[in-house]
């Protein structure tokens, strides 16, 4: 069985999301997602709803098998635990995939790091990632 993990900040739920993570599924037997922490998310906003409702939400979603909240501390100890065949990162995720790569190799953990494909609006006016939404919620009802 080939496991899978997928992470992110899955901040408001949209399409974008939802694409990342059937990629990632298909990519492997099981998938396991992680959310991070509020309090780790250094490299944008931080995100609106509570760590436990971002986790829930992603839970419920069909393709996922399970979902985890990230370690307060350590990104790597959720990893370590499940201990993965491959970890797929979002297209347009900043992660470094060399220095993941590096990290994983140092903490002996031996799984293989990929890039999802990205995904395209497919009518005019869709929303695909969570800060384009917040815009358009603050000039339509801002």
């Amino acid at each position: 069985m080939t496991t899978v993990i997928a992470q992110g900040t899955f901040d408001i739920l949209h399409p974008g999301h939802l694409h990342y993570l059937e990629d990632a599924a298909a990519m492997g037997d099981e998938l396991h997602v992680i959310i991070a922490r509020r309090s780790n998310v250094t490299h944008k906003r931080k995100p609106i709803l509570p760590d436990r409702q971002r986790r829930d939400m992603v839970a419920a979603l069909e393709v996922v098998d399970e979902a985890h909240l990230g370690h307060p501390e350590d990104i790597f100890v959720p990893i370590e635990r499940i201990d993965p065949d491959v970890i797929a990162l979002g297209y347009d995720q900043h992660h470094d995939e060399a220095a993941i790569e590096a990290a994983l190799e140092e903490r002996g953990i031996a799984c293989e790091v990929r890039r999802a494909s990205a995904r395209e609006p497919r009518y005019d006016g869709e929303l695909l990632s969570t800060g384009r939404i917040i815009r358009r919620i603050l000039e339509e009802r801002g």
